[in-house]
């Protein structure tokens, strides 16, 4: 059976691979939703207006846009069905997104509930990362093995690092 914590990675996993596959398609057509692909046109247009160093660079709002669009799609598709590493490669990358995504917003001078759901799937983002690089808990699965000469269950055994009580003893 899976480990809690496997399960948590694993659905973590696809909710946040769907979501950012979801994401990226709007900004990358019309097809799932021709107000929302309008709105993300005005936004993208909006940030490279205040950040004149991406003129300068020569990425324009399209071009950002379908970036931004293709690489949600592509980590988001990775996060959904690769095993292993690249999955936590691809969660760096969208966490990295995510606060670029965060920035913009905050420099035109968004409302919260424009970016809200940005800072909450950064939280998860985070979250699923730290939870996917913790070291297994392994000190639990061990248990100390009866002495010999005793009976007795294992269980029931003192623990090597358990203080022993100091103080006299008094012998009869």
């Amino acid at each position: 059976m899976a480990s809690p914590r496997t399960v948590t990675v694993v659905a973590l996993s696809v909710a946040l691979g769907l979501f950012f596959v979801f994401m990226g398609t709007i900004k990358l057509t019309p097809r799932l939703s021709k107000d929302a692909y309008t709105e993300m046109k005005r936004a993208y247009k909006s940030y490279v207006r205040a950040l004149p160093l991406l003129k300068k660079m020569g990425i324009n709002s399209i071009l950002l846009r379908k970036s931004i669009g293709a690489l949600e799609v592509a980590c988001g598709i990775v996060m959904t069905l690769v095993p292993g590493r690249p999955k936590d490669v691809a969660n760096f990358f969208l966490l990295l997104l995510v606060l670029a995504v965060l920035f913009f917003h905050q420099l035109v001078g968004d409302p919260l509930k424009r970016y809200a759901h940005a800072l909450v799937f950064g939280i998860l983002l985070t979250c699923r990362l730290l939870i996917a690089r913790k070291p297994e808990d392994r000190s639990s699965e061990k248990k100390p093995l009866p002495m010999s000469g005793q009976v007795g269950n294992a269980e029931e055994q003192p623990s090597l690092y358990e203080k022993v009580p100091q103080g006299k003893m008094k012998l009869s």
